[in-house]
């Protein structure tokens, strides 16, 4: 019997007719298959949990009141259309109310304090997580599927960065078989709140926004799991973001490599960490459409099986900048990338794209937006002495600026794929400010101005191509 872990989005378990669908796809795989589910917080819950911490911290002391209203109500009307038993639904209301009441505990602490601690605000934005998975459990208990909400607290080991832990994974591996394993064998599909997980002292912990992908990677990685399968509210991975390009088409096959390009560089498929439990452990990986699960969707192979030198889609990240540091003194002076990236770390900012001039005159880098001022004070610091020689002219930032990925496996060392993309933007007139080559074969990246992100990306997708056995879906 194969053992399959499904993941939820939020989309997929935010209303009852979707959390309908879910069942349905769950009771149409648990008799050939054990199943464990990961699910997210009902769409919208998460940020409404965390606009009643940051009111709080504000000095609001009644928005989090109204907020903890409304998702008692919203979480109450959902369980009455989904689960006939008057006995089920009262202990499912119990446990929600437990569940707010630490919520307008934690915000009363934080509206008294006047302060949003890192750890709080992971208590918090968990939160939307542990209502979702005991409501989804007790729908399908509802339909005859036996099934138990699990807290991924007992799951996940992590680290105590809290709002970007990482999961300690032989613990994890230990914690995992131990609970879940007997559930399985029982055939009872355990419903895993994702997003979460907790430290070694049992304080909890998240893996940041988007983390629920990656919960479902660690726990069907820790399973050995035969297949991981994300449903989402698209028909798969598509070949641009339909809402910059109507037309963007499913990419019905993709390697590892490639999808972790995409979803490093902004596509909304997946938390950019996801991908690598399951690589390691080379376990298959599926997109499909909850709400059409009939649809082949996007599967996920190894490395070099789904055909090189193809454009395979193309991306933007956004809210970045591009920050040059750039001097005729720099030429042939060890040691200045060095101290450039020494500083930028320090600062904890994350180096999305690197280009350096072959003549050694200058290195720029892309960060995100809202480091940018920061970064280029400290940069001024640590060259001060460099700029007072005139050896640097000086550190210059140049804001609004997007990174357009182009990703396909091998189209770095293909002839002509370059040229294609650099002629696509020429006829439109875009400019190019830099260029870096991924390492990994399967990826250019581009800096362009904002105002021509959009553009961009609609001048290139016309070189996105499939394979002759692929079926195009328009989305």
């Amino acid at each position: 019997m194969a053992l399959h872990v499904y993941k939820f989005g939020g989309t997929s378990v935010g209303s009852v007719a979707a959390i309908g669908s879910v069942i349905r796809i769950v009771q149409s795989a648990t008799p050939a298959n054990q199943i464990a589910i990961v699910v997210s917080a009902m769409s919208g819950v998460t940020d409404a949990l965390l606009r009643g911490a940051h009111t709080a911290a504000a000095g609001d002391g009644a928005t989090y009141l109204s907020i903890a209203q409304d998702l008692r109500l919203r979480h109450q009307i959902t369980a009455q259309e989904l689960i006939a038993s008057e006995a089920e639904r009262d202990t499912l209301e119990v446990e929600t109310d437990r569940l707010l009441g630490e919520f307008t505990t934690l915000c009363h602490s934080i509206h008294v304090l006047g302060e949003l601690t890192p750890r709080a605000l992971d208590a918090i934005s968990a939160l939307g997580e542990r209502l979702n998975a005991p409501l989804v459990a007790a729908a399908l208990r509802a339909q005859g599927q036996a099934a138990e909400a699990i807290d991924a607290a007992r799951l996940i080991a992590t680290d105590d960065r809290f709002g970007d832990a990482s999961p300690l994974f032989d613990l994890t591996r230990h914690q995992v078989q131990t609970e879940l394993r007997p559930l399985l064998d029982a055939h009872t599909v355990p419903v895993i709140t994702g997003f979460l997980g907790a430290t070694i002292s049992g304080a909890t912990t998240t893996l940041g926004r988007g983390g629920s992908d990656y919960s479902a990677a660690i726990i069907g990685a820790a399973l050995d799991a035969d297949e991981v399968i994300f449903y989402k509210e698209v028909d798969g991975v598509l070949t641009a973001d339909p809402r910059v390009v109507p037309g963007a088409r499913v990419v019905h096959r993709i390697a590892y490599d490639e999808i972790g390009e995409l979803a490093y560089f902004g596509a909304k498929v997946l938390h950019p960490k996801t991908i690598q439990p399951l690589v390691d452990r080379n376990i298959p990986v599926h997109f499909k459409n909850t709400f059409n699960p009939e649809f082949p969707g996007t599967v996920v192979m190894r490395r070099g099986e789904s055909g090189n030198g193809r454009i395979k889609a193309v991306t933007a990240i956004r809210s970045l900048s591009m920050i040059t540091v750039a001097g005729r003194g720099m030429l042939g002076v060890p040691g200045i990338a060095a101290r450039t990236f020494t500083t930028v770390a320090r600062l904890h900012a994350s180096v999305l794209m690197i280009s350096q001039a072959s003549s050694e005159q200058s290195i720029c880098f892309v960060i995100p937006s809202t480091f940018a001022d920061e970064v280029r004070a400290a940069l001024e610091a640590e060259f001060a002495n460099e700029i007072a020689r005139r050896d640097i002219d000086g550190v210059f930032l140049q804001d609004q600026a997007v990174i357009v990925t182009v990703v396909g496996a091998g189209i770095r060392t293909t002839p002509g794929i370059a040229g294609r993309i650099f002629a696509a933007l020429g006829d439109h007139a875009i400019n190019i400010h830099a260029i870096a080559l991924g390492s990994s074969e399967c990826s250019i990246s581009l800096v362009v101005d904002a105002n021509d992100a959009d553009e961009a990306v609609r001048a290139i997708h016309p070189l996105t191509t499939t394979t002759a056995t692929e079926t195009v879906q328009l989305v």
